[in-house]
């Protein structure tokens, strides 16, 4: 009998209050521009923090006529000590308030301060345009459909709603994305109070640190920090470059907080040569030889090498020798430095201008990161140059530390972290690795990330090994290099694909010591650095007394810092206010612990208290709620061989032929199973696993699976489009960033691969032990999906596809297999979340 996907589903939690602003561009996309970074204040602590804004000042804080009080606003919006009264005044004009009267006109002509005439000259202050965005008759209708905030007030405002008002607007996202406050700054609002000496820096407004530090005065050092390592094995510690970007108030006596990102791409990458060391993928899957393995046989000794004696220090000072410049910066750090942080890159060992070899994932780099860290905090020295042995201490950090930063970057963030550094108050984790077996390999196959077929630890080592680039440097460390590439193409082991030492030594989730609180985001459609190392990650630090968030969006392996539909910057901003000043903003309390953008409606954020259904629904593959659309039970894996160097050329074609519902070239190399169309949304929350009754005709073989979102529709652009060049202001005459954002596509496709999972038959256990596979023998086995969140619409159909070869991700050997399954002993779990309110 056939069953629903929508049976006895596990009803969703409330989804908690989302400040939502949608407004239909002419000739473009919906607009929607959540907030969630908004802290609720009551209106003592409003009228305080305005004052020392500059919003009100001794006496407009006691004008009682609301009227007049709006008047000296919006005049001072338009920065008083740098316009003229006259300027000022034509500027107001330029604004309705009403169908008739302008904004000026209306502070000097009406009695009182309508709701209507404050939120007409808001949206325009916001940047909306009036007939094109909205109409001056009635913004109401459209605010409360969209959801815009405002407060609630009395009709007209009383002076007090009026301040309150006030507030809220200057905390409301703009057309842009930036709030109010933050677009003001970049326009100079803060720059006018500079020769101020009472003006706070840093400055928190709304819990956040503000734009009111001056860039064009940004202090730049280079250090050489010393690290109890020796990977180059010369007889000397390693020593760290190190650079760092400071506000100029540090030489006044002003210590602050660092966000540092430890990035092995930061002194230059070897592309050329990293593209030479990269793998054949093109070639059979070997039989490997049964083991009996246990992870005992498979974990990585204890690795507490001798050092060398530190450095003899020889003396002290405070004055770097050495400056830089650089060409590639993170602008979610930039919009730091503008806000009273500093900011330090270091590439870590086997780097330009640093000691000691690339280990790709090792203890290692983890410590190269952590001992900048140290340094920051005052507990390990550091020197002016890489011979005079002249300590210099960061005498002007508060010992506080975030890290940030994507991928490479993340990863090494979440090592730090691991480790409980002293120092390390949080660290924002883009897209981190969490253990590089799951990067490079997967149930005992070697399986690429999205995109770099070929790669491995080798190559990794090779692209970041930047020491190559010092001719005279290169020439001392070559054949210690050589060396060391050696080991580690040795020691991945692309022949077994298994899990081994090697791999046990680059795993996160070892020895785990946390200490700080950690922000964790990653693309649901990150290929790259796939979901199951922040679902896993998650899961570990679950177990720890710490505080985590997690972001989960539409991207694949992206930044989310200059993004419209959500106030990312802020969150971090709240976040790092909180961790690295110490500013009791709530932000715990206000961040969510789980924000998911909607797959299916384009700028959407939802929030929900955790990522994983708690239950899961199974169903048998042969039940007749699936139709087989190709009606097998089995499939060759070999393709005719023009046909395998096409695809080989070109894997998108082949993507298409093999999740195509239509008849294709790949009709008889895979089984797909199509459930029926759907009655009601559902969204698959979480880690979907199958359970497979398969045979392979011969001693080897590799089974993947993809689930498929089935159904037409202008699903979310794969990368996110620019809307605006250089929109998004980070500070004043300060850098700028793009305005991005994922939009629906021009033309509808038909279907969307949202998860997969791949694994070698002789790993059916584990990914260290190796079984035997006997031609034809059926074997049972489960199979983990990538975690997803997805939304499946009414309508749609969900889709199983079971395959061999996967020409993106693992080994193409075009072998002359047949794989059969049995779809009556073969069954999936999905973990489903919700459906809507007809199904509850």
């Amino acid at each position: 009998m056939a069953t629903s996907l929508l049976e006895n589903p596990t009803q969703s939690p409330a989804i908690e209050g989302i400040i939502s602003l949608t407004i239909k561009l002419r000739g473009g996309p919906t607009l929607k521009i959540n907030q969630f970074a908004y802290v609720p204040t009551s209106h003592a602590a409003i009228v305080k923090e305005l004052a020392a804004a500059q919003f009100l000042s001794a006496r407009t804080r006691k004008m009682a006529d609301p009227v007049m009080l709006y008047r000296e606003l919006l005049l001072k919006f338009f920065m008083e000590k740098r316009q003229s009264r006259a300027v000022r005044v034509q500027k107001v004009a330029n604004m309705m308030a009403t169908t008739d009267l302008n904004a000026y006109d209306y502070t000097t002509q009406q009695a009182a301060v309508s709701r209507i005439a404050f939120y007409n000259v808001g949206l325009q202050l916001l940047g909306f345009q009036v007939g094109l965005d909205f109409e001056l008759a009635d913004p109401f209708t459209k605010m409360a459909a969209l959801k815009l905030p405002t407060i609630d007030t009395d009709d007209p405002l009383t002076r007090d709603q009026l301040i309150d008002a006030w507030y809220r607007l200057l905390n409301t996202r703009t057309k842009f994305g930036q709030t109010l406050i933050d677009y003001l700054a970049g326009q100079g609002y803060y720059d006018q109070f500079k020769a101020e000496s009472q003006f706070p820096r840093p400055f928190f407004f709304n819990g956040k640190a503000q734009a009111v530090f001056d860039t064009s005065r940004l202090i730049r050092d280079v250090v050489y920090v010393e690290a109890p390592l020796d990977t180059d094995h010369d007889g000397h510690r390693d020593l760290l470059k190190a650079e760092i970007i400071r506000p100029a108030d540090t030489e006044s006596g002003l210590k602050v907080p660092t966000v540092f990102t430890a990035s092995p791409y930061d002194q230059g990458t070897n592309d050329k040569a990293a593209d030479k060391l990269t793998h054949d993928v093109n070639h059979p899957l070997a039989r490997k030889q049964p083991n009996k393995a246990t992870y005992d046989d498979v974990k990585a000794p204890d690795d507490d090498p001798v050092l060398p004696e530190p450095r003899v220090i020889k003396g002290n000072t405070d004055v770097a020798e050495e400056t830089f410049t650089k060409n590639w910066t993170y602008t979610l750090n930039d919009y730091f430095l503008a806000r009273g942080f500093a900011v330090v890159y270091s590439a870590g060992v086997g780097t330009k201008d640093s000691d000691g070899v690339r280990t790709t994932g090792t203890k290692a780099e983890t410590i190269s990161a952590t001992s900048v860290i140290e340094w920051l905090h005052g507990d390990r020295p550091a020197f002016t140059n890489r011979n005079d042995q002249i300590e210099i201490r960061a005498w002007w950090s508060n010992g506080n530390v975030a890290m940030t930063g994507r991928s490479y970057l993340g990863t090494l963030s979440t090592a730090a972290a691991m480790t409980g550094v002293t120092g390390l108050k949080t660290a924002v984790v883009e897209a981190g690795i969490s253990n590089y077996y799951d990067y490079y390999r997967e149930n005992g196959l070697v399986v690429a990330p999205g995109g770099f077929q070929g790669e491995d630890t080798d190559v990794l080592g090779e692209l970041t090994f930047s020491r190559e680039q010092s001719a005279a440097d290169y020439l001392k460390i070559k054949d210690t290099w050589l060396a060391q590439l050696k080991k580690l193409t040795a020691g991945q082991d692309r022949e077994t694909g298994n899990y081994n030492s090697f791999w046990d030594a680059r795993s996160l989730l070892k020895n785990v010591n946390i200490k700080c609180d950690m922000l964790l985001v990653h693309g649901l459609n990150d290929w790259n650095v796939k979901l199951s190392h922040v679902w896993n990650l998650r899961n570990r630090l679950k177990q720890e007394p710490i505080t985590q968030k997690l972001v989960l969006h539409q991207g694949q392996h992206e930044y989310l810092n200059n993004f419209r539909s959500v106030d990312f910057t802020d969150l971090v901003n709240l976040w790092l206010s909180n961790k690295l000043y110490g500013v009791d903003n709530t932000a715990v309390q206000t961040v969510p612990d789980v924000l998911v953008q909607d797959n299916a409606e384009a700028e959407t954020w939802h929030t929900y208290p955790d990522w994983g259904a708690p239950s899961s629904k199974q169903y048998t593959l042969d039940d007749s709620y699936f139709t087989n659309l190709n009606e097998n039970s089995g499939f060759s894996d070999q393709l005719p061989d023009d046909l395998f160097k096409s695809y080989v050329k070109n894997p998108n074609k082949w993507q298409h032929a093999l999740f195509t519902k239509s008849h294709s070239k790949m009709t008889n190399h895979a089984i797909q199973l199509v459930s029926e169309p759907l009655s009601n949304d559902i969204i698959i929350d979480g880690r979907a696993k199958i359970t497979l009754s398969a045979s392979s005709s011969v001693n080897v073989g590799l089974i993947s699976v993809a689930l498929v979102d089935y159904g037409k529709a202008k699903r979310l652009t794969a990368v996110p489009q620019v809307l605006a060049n250089q929109q998004i202001i980070t500070g004043y005459n300060w850098r700028k960033d793009n305005l991005r954002e994922f939009i629906p596509e021009k033309k509808a496709s038909a279907y969307k691969k949202f998860t997969d999972a791949h694994i070698n038959l002789q790993n059916r256990e584990n990914a260290y032990r190796v079984d035997n596979v006997s031609p034809d023998q059926f074997y049972t086995f489960d199979l983990d999906f990538q975690p997803t969140f997805w939304r499946l619409l009414a309508g749609h159909q969900l889709g199983i596809v079971i395959y061999g070869t996967d020409m993106d991700y693992t080994i193409r050997g075009n072998q002359a297999i047949t794989y059969h399954v049995d779809l009556a002993n073969s069954s999936i779990s999905l973990p489903i979340l919700r459906t809507d309110s007809a199904n509850k």
